[in-house]
């Protein structure tokens, strides 16, 4: 027979468990459909900031790059909600995710080779005024894509994601857990910094699938990437300070978690 007070501690469980579930699940989801769209295509933001079109300076994303801040909210969450060895295991997780997804691309490949690749890249043309893709070909494109892109993907998300989590726990126990705003920050622009260097940097050089722009200055081009990249990421972790704050709060409560430096 379980009393009433036993019951009321297997609730509280299970929402811990439901909650770290979901925090767990929307990061590792997200980090898959990044890994699979990324660099797939890169999408021209300048005239949303005001950036003139014959303007030289470009505020240029690749698509995966638009939902890659919530990835760092989620760790933050776990990390602060149940502390550094799990948030740390979620990491890990990802890793083993990213070369889960490269093995069914590869297998996907390898059964059935297309019929005709030039260059690694598909035969394309086009049927009034659209690309005309035979059927199944997408695939291989997206394939080459992730495939070239993925590699650099894995060093960055380690790398960023691990500066993140210590950056996080340092912080907080520098401050005794207070100043929930600073750990949160500090640890996101710090990483994001690490990881859009990183990942740039990676696949241009390794991978060389980044559309870069033949006869103008190389260095030049992979700082505005880089910084395109930051500057987005730089905005949203200042915006998200504010759903972290009330959000902790709030988890805190309903979870009845205590604080502590973990």
């Amino acid at each position: 027979m379980i009393s009433p007070k036993e019951e009321v501690s297997l609730s509280i469980q299970e929402r811990r468990e439901w909650v770290f579930l979901i925090l767990a699940g929307l990061f590792l989801g997200t980090l898959a459909l990044l890994n699979v769209m990324g660099i797939s295509r890169f999408i021209d933001l300048s005239s949303y900031i005001g950036i003139p079109d014959d303007s030289p300076i470009r505020f240029s994303l690749a698509v995966g790059v638009l939902a890659y801040p919530i990835t760092f909210l989620c760790t933050d969450f776990i990390s602060e909600i149940y502390g550094r060895k799990r948030a740390n295991r979620v990491v890990w997780v990802g890793l083993i995710l990213n070369l889960w997804v490269l093995f069914i691309l590869w297998l996907g490949g390898a059964l059935n080779p297309p019929a005709e690749l030039i260059d690694g890249q598909l035969p394309i043309g086009v049927k009034d005024g659209v690309a005309d893709v035979p059927y199944g070909y997408s695939f291989y494109q997206i394939r080459f894509y992730t495939f070239g892109a993925t590699f650099a993907s894995m060093v960055a998300y380690m790398a960023a994601q691990f500066c993140d989590v210590h950056i996080f726990h340092f912080l907080k126990k520098k401050t005794n857990g207070k100043h929930l705003w600073l750990r949160n920050n500090g640890s996101t622009l710090v990483s994001q910094l690490v990881d859009s260097t990183a990942v740039i940097l990676i696949t241009h050089f390794y991978a060389h699938a980044l559309p870069i722009q033949e006869g103008e200055n190389l260095v030049k081009q992979l700082w505005y990437f880089i910084l395109s990249s930051y500057l987005f990421k730089l905005v949203c972790a200042l915006i998200d300070t504010i759903p972290f704050y009330f959000g902790t709060k709030w988890l805190r409560k309903y979870l009845q978690i205590e604080d502590e430096v973990r």
